[in-house]
């Protein structure tokens, strides 16, 4: 059976991204994954919260979700 036609989401952008309420659009911080015993755990605190994308940004990531919003 043929697959439907149509606007599809980029789900290497879906896993990577939060849109938030406000339309905003979140992703994690990087340099979380290994070679952790040198980073003060202060900094290890914060890499674990999201942040903001800047606006450039997240236009183009807003293109590639078309169901967000």
């Amino acid at each position: 059976m043929r697959r439907p036609r149509g606007i599809k989401t980029k789900k290497a952008v879906a896993k990577r991204f939060k849109i938030t309420a406000g339309g905003k659009v979140l992703r994690t911080r990087a340099g979380k994954r290994h070679l952790l015993q040198t980073k003060a755990p202060k900094r290890r605190r914060s890499l674990g919260a999201a942040t903001v994308v800047d606006p450039t940004d997240a236009y183009r990531i807003l293109q590639n979700l078309p169901f967000s919003h």
